[in-house]
């Protein structure tokens, strides 16, 4: 396959409200389409959701939201450009040959020397769904079980009928909302997001308080699917922690609280730089952005990381498969976690979600997804999807339910989103 043409879009998608997190708030999130095109006439639509403050939060704060955005999506017209002319025989082939040059690029447009990986692969997204749409087609592959080479089906060998949704709870939630998420709308696991705006002692002493709040409104309450029926806590420090001993000291309040062993995951608790044994620290750790690459799987699980974040609809596809290879191989247990995307790209994530062994203590697959909580025009998102009246497009009491129809149709990623495809102008080249 050789690329011959390439185009690329974006268009702006408001939040309802600021969303909080690594100690800065988005207002709102550039959905990018790019398609590729064969010198045989294949075609291939790609989409990519671009969150800067959280791939590198160094390029949200040193620019305007705008303006971070705008440096993500000239990488992603960098990387078609780059394609443009290119021959690949799978889409990870194509991202492998392309990946170093646009890194360099990234870095420079930045001018940091050590930009994140992710930042690159984020803008990278809708480029490496194209490829693995355009993959699929030339190959005549009409399911996403045949469209995953066979040496990655062995992580990917599970197929459940329910994934759990898990909503992200920002520290700017009211507690109201929180126990609203539980007692009304049936979440049984909830994503806490830590590491609040400040200092580092301001940060732990604000931490304690919200985990504290948020344990006292829903502790007791009694959920389904969980092995002790106690709600699971997933916590995520967004790697805001600069020191090990910071983050004992949570973890100190968490059990004189006596809600320790109800914190199934803990992710991210110190900035990637910060290589230290994790353990010790008495409860599942959690790698997500600072596992770029199965090299970065590798070593994490060697610093006692205990579980991996997948994250197929920012880290690509391409790399998510060799990653979860990795951690399958080290019987590390993976699982979904989401970049607040789209509808249709909540079905990528839910199709690896559907097919990952559970993480322990759980007897369904996990995704976390967030887009319905803060997206502002979510209800017509949800009309751009190729299913928008499917019944697994919307989870019941926190259940996505995965029938035959899904499985059938493969969450409708294999099919061109028409929407998405109408923003790029066609004839024009990027």
């Amino acid at each position: 396959m050789q690329i011959e043409n390439v185009y690329c879009e974006f268009e702006r998608e408001p939040l309802s409200s600021p969303f909080g997190f690594k100690g800065g708030y988005m207002k709102e999130i550039w959905q990018t389409t790019a398609l590729l095109e064969t010198s045989d006439g294949t075609s291939g639509t790609g989409l990519g959701c671009q969150s800067v403050l959280w791939s590198d939060g160094r390029v949200f704060t040193a620019a305007s939201e705008s303006g971070g955005n705008s440096i993500m999506f000239a990488i992603t017209e960098k990387g078609l450009q780059l394609a443009r002319g290119r021959t690949f025989e799978t889409p990870l082939d194509l991202l492998n040959q392309i990946f170093p040059e646009a890194y360099e690029y990234g870095c420079k447009i930045t001018g940091i020397a050590d930009l994140n990986k992710t930042f690159v692969l984020n803008a990278l997204m809708p480029l490496d769904n194209a490829a693995w749409m355009v993959y699929a087609r030339s190959n005549g592959l009409t399911s996403f079980d045949e469209m995953i080479p066979a040496e990655f089906r062995p992580a990917l060998s599970w197929r459940h009928d329910q994934v759990a949704s898990i909503p992200a709870v920002p520290y700017g939630m009211h507690i109201s909302k929180v126990r609203e998420l539980v007692g009304q709308d049936g979440y049984f696991m909830l994503k806490i997001k830590l590491g609040s705006p400040g200092s580092q002692e301001e940060m732990l002493e604000k931490d304690k308080k919200r985990i504290e709040q948020i344990h006292n409104e829903v502790g007791d309450l009694k959920v389904e699917h969980a092995a002790d029926g106690k709600i699971p806590y997933y916590i995520d420090a967004n790697g805001r922690y600069e020191s090990k001993e910071a983050m004992m000291d949570l973890l100190d309040h968490i059990q004189k609280i006596g809600a320790i062993d109800q914190v199934y995951l803990l992710e991210e608790p110190f900035p990637e730089h910060y290589k230290v044994d994790v353990g010790d620290l008495g409860v599942t750790v959690v790698a997500d952005e600072s596992a770029h690459t199965a090299k970065n799987v590798a070593e994490r699980i060697g610093m006692g990381y205990g579980a991996i974040a997948l994250k197929p609809i920012v880290k690509t596809l391409s790399f998510t498969l060799e990653m979860a290879k990795i951690a399958h191989e080290h019987k590390v247990p993976c699982f979904c976690a989401d970049l607040t995307v789209n509808p249709v790209l909540v079905d990528w994530n839910k199709n690896i979600a559907a097919r990952l062994q559970p993480v322990p203590g759980l007897d369904v697959g996990l995704m976390e997804t967030n887009g319905h909580q803060n997206y502002r025009n979510w209800p017509a998102m949800q009309s751009y999807h190729p299913y928008p009246e499917a019944t697994w497009l919307n989870p019941e009491k926190g259940i996505f339910k995965l029938d035959e129809t899904f499985y059938e149709n493969n969450g409708g990623i294999l099919e061109t989103p028409a929407h998405y495809l109408s923003l790029i102008k066609t004839g024009t080249e990027s």
